[in-house]
């Protein structure tokens, strides 16, 4: 960004120092020449006037000083008409302070009495030389050493006795050690006391700073000392300023000390962003030297890009010819185009120079706007999507190295940085509304790297205090996260890369309060490509009655879905009884442990991995992984045949025919129960069903027998049927089990075989059939039918078969 704006100030010092060394000149010449030389050369005609070696000479002097002296090889005047020639004239200025050594010389003058023009018929040469030493040295000395001298020639200049005015219609150039230069028609009132050149000015400043200078017309006014330019234009190699119209203050000694550019200021350059290679181009108009190409084909190597600013009034101030500030104000906009397309918008940027023309600041003032568009081109296609950011403030003051590389920037008042992912501005359809993220804080300070080409480009910011980010994302609310302090870090095609907030960090997604997400954290790190904060140092999230604690928090803040990891501890409150449910149905908190957590905000799902363990008072499921939808308290898990679901329900034992003791009587609980652990690879529940499903290498472990299958099914009574008889409190009570497939049942004394189990909590009975079923105990043999049915705490085996699949009993015979 400073690079344009350093130019400026060159181009605004190069054309004051050649207009006013132009203008001055000029002025110089119509004003001492006309009125002290051709004003009194026909009166001095006949009189004072010597013949010489070479012709005539005659001068002027005041307190022993001569003020000029003219020579000719031919004077005549016609008596017929009054007028008077001179031939082959050479005159020498040397000022009423002797501080002048100017030299005008010219083939032809004439003078008309009745018109009172003095016209110089053909060409003049007018040299133009400063003599400080001209008290101290003798009369009419040539100086010593004659110092960068201003020529100039022009012809057919016209002076008016009368009025006091000077003219002429052609071409005036003019050579300086630094430049040349020419203008077409001079124009000088005498009692305005200006100078005005009238037409196509053209200037050609050689050296360090070659440019070339372009005006359509110039204006000297001496009383107030200021040149005034119309439509101004400075190119120097790739870069141009132009402007409406440039004024120019000089000082007594000549020198400019104010210049002023108004109405539509613009300056256009070329930058480089990469290697230059020189290969022959067209001449450059200042120095006439090829022009070095600029690659602008990312595979070649190398890139460029055009920087346009404008501004509606721009001004410089200086001191010893030296910067001091430079001012653009007025509606000022900054646009680079090509790599890292570039917006500024400001109504003021003060330029502050440290001498020896290096710029040291710049501030940017009244609603300052920095945009810039992410490079696609040095993106890699397999990388993230490009970013776009904005810094908004009332002021920024940007510090300068070397007078002309960023090293660091810092705001003034609200800040705020917007970033939003980049569109192709090619497309003709509507573009819909974009997500965005916008920080602010209190103050921001930016840090610039410098590339290898000596340039600078936005490294990383730091704001603070009070930091706040804010993801916007079209019919959603704000997600909004606040910190002591703010760092973003940017990418080097363009855009941020990261977000980090430290001290005190909150987080809020602002849902409604049943599915609000909350997060504090003493750290949190964004990513826009992904809208990903990453938070650590005691992370604390809360969601929709869930609260969580891990090691570090992922949360997504466009989805709102969070991944926690390490030591992961999740509580479900604020939950409603369920009459209808059972495993999960009190009003008890929900807990749930774990190395990882994923959550999802919608429909409320989460998954936890890594030793799972969730429980609600005594109910208790452990498996390697558990999803938990609190929505519909439901519950799927999954295990291994190492590592399988484990869960524990809770079967009633055999009602006792003895009274229950008046304790129990009181309570409800008459009768007892025991646990039920069962096991498999894979494990689902809804609580609104009260059916509990598993498979793969199913294991149910009671007091007094093991049960396998294939499947089982296990329906449980409501929590309005158990909550006044449970021994313990809020365990799930068994109504029934279905098993199916190679269904094993094992007693101390007995096993059963067969295809499906249906087992009767309330009965404790088993009810056995496919396969044929088979049951087998030491006493009785081995027994199969169609179905046997068999009671847990007796030996009643009820067997039934059919005509054609009998009953067949295998009795054991001792011997």
């Amino acid at each position: 960004m400073p690079l344009p704006v350093y130019r400026l100030r060159r181009w605004l010092l190069a054309a004051a120092v050649v207009f006013t060394a132009v203008v001055g000149g000029m002025y110089f010449y119509a004003r001492v020449r006309a009125r002290n030389v051709l004003k009194e050369v026909p009166d001095k005609i006949g009189y004072d006037i010597k013949q010489t070696a070479t012709g005539f000479q005659f001068s002027k002097s005041d307190g022993g000083r001569t003020l000029f002296t003219i020579q000719a090889t031919d004077v005549k005047q016609f008596k017929f008409n009054g007028r008077a020639e001179l031939h082959n004239v050479s005159i020498v200025l040397y000022g009423r302070d002797s501080t002048r050594f100017d030299q005008i010389s010219g083939e032809d003058f004439a003078y008309d009495p009745k018109s009172g023009d003095v016209t110089a018929n053909g060409e003049v040469q007018i040299d133009l030389e400063a003599n400080p030493a001209g008290l101290t040295g003798p009369d009419q000395a040539t100086p010593k050493e004659l110092k960068n001298p201003i020529h100039l020639k022009t012809r057919d200049l016209v002076f008016n006795r009368e009025t006091g005015n000077a003219w002429t219609n052609a071409k005036v150039e003019f050579r300086t050690p630094q430049a040349t230069g020419s203008a077409v028609g001079v124009q000088y009132a005498g009692k305005a006391n200006t100078l005005t050149l009238t037409s196509q000015i053209h200037v050609l400043l050689t050296g360090p700073d070659a440019a070339v200078i372009d005006a359509t017309r110039a204006v000297v006014t001496n009383a107030t000392r200021q040149i005034v330019v119309e439509r101004p234009r400075v190119e120097r190699g790739a870069d141009t300023l132009r402007a409406e119209k440039a004024t120019f203050f000089l000082g007594p000694d000549n020198n400019v000390e104010r210049a002023l550019a108004a109405g539509d200021v613009n300056a256009e350059t070329q930058i480089e962003e990469a290697q230059r290679k020189a290969h022959p181009a067209k001449n450059s108009r200042a120095t006439g030297r090829p022009l070095p190409a600029l690659r602008s084909d990312p595979s070649g190597g190398g890139q460029s890009s055009k920087l346009h600013a404008r501004a509606d009034e721009g001004e410089l101030l200086l001191a010893h010819n030296e910067p001091r500030t430079a001012t653009l104000s007025g509606n000022v906009q900054l646009e680079r185009v090509g790599a890292q397309p570039l917006q500024a918008r400001a109504g003021r940027i003060i330029l502050d120079f440290a001498g020896r023309k290096q710029l040291e600041k710049v501030r940017a003032t009244d609603g300052v706007r920095l945009t810039q568009q992410a490079d696609d081109r040095s993106a890699k296609p397999s990388g993230p999507a490009s970013q776009n950011f904005e810094l908004t403030a009332p002021t920024i003051d940007f510090l300068l190295a070397k007078g002309r590389v960023l090293d660091r920037a810092v705001t003034s008042g609200a800040a705020q940085i917007t970033i939003f992912p980049a569109q192709n501005s090619d497309s003709n359809t509507p573009q819909a509304p974009r997500p965005r993220t916008a920080v602010t804080a209190g103050r921001f300070e930016a840090k610039f790297d410098q590339t290898s080409e000596d340039r600078s480009h936005l490294a990383a910011i730091h704001g603070a205090p009070d930091a706040r980010i804010v993801s916007i994302n079209p019919g959603q609310p704000d997600r909004v996260s606040t910190s002591q302090t703010v760092d973003a870090a940017f990418l080097p095609q363009g855009g941020i890369e990261s977000i980090t907030q430290a001290g005190g960090v909150a987080y809020t997604d602002n849902q409604s309060p049943e599915k609000r997400t909350q997060v504090w954290a003493d750290r949190a790190r964004y990513t826009p490509v992904d809208q990903t904060i990453v938070l650590s140092g005691n992370p604390r999230v809360t969601a929709g009655g869930m609260s969580t604690t891990a090691q570090t928090v992922r949360i997504n803040r466009a989805t709102g879905d969070a991944l926690a990891e390490g030591d992961v501890k999740s509580t479900y409150s604020d939950l409603k009884e369920q009459p209808n449910g059972a495993l999960l149905a009190s009003a008890s908190p929900i807990h749930v442990t774990a190395r990882q957590m994923t959550a999802r905000s919608s429909p409320g799902v989460a998954l936890y991995t890594g030793n799972a363990r969730l429980w609600q008072d005594a109910n208790v499921i452990q498996a390697p992984s558990i999803q938990f939808d609190r929505e519909r308290r439901s519950v799927t898990a999954q295990g291994t045949s190492s590592q399988p679901v484990s869960t524990i329900l809770i079967q009633p034992e055999k009602k006792s025919a003895e009274p229950p003791p008046p304790a129990a009587k009181l309570t409800g609980r008459n009768q007892k129960s025991s646990p039920l652990a069962i096991t498999g690879t894979q494990f689902t529940y809804t609580d609104a069903e009260r059916k509990a499903h598993y498979e793969g290498g199913v294991v149910a472990k009671g007091a007094d027998f093991t049960a396998s299958a294939q499947t089982v099914d296990a329906y449980l009574l409501s929590r309005s049927q158990t909550s006044g008889t449970q021994s313990v409190a809020g365990l799930g009570q068994l109504d029934r089990v279905v098993a199916q497939g190679n269904v094993v049942i094992q007693q101390s004394k007995r096993r059963a075989e067969g295809q499906t189990l249906v087992y009767t909590a309330a009965e404790d009975k088993f009810v056995l059939t496919g396969g044929p079923p088979s049951i087998f105990d030491a006493e009785r043999g081995k027994i199969t039918g169609v179905s046997l049915t068999f009671y847990r705490r007796d030996d009643r085996v009820l067997v039934e078969g059919e005509a054609s699949t009998p009953v067949v009993t295998q009795t054991r015979v001792a011997r």
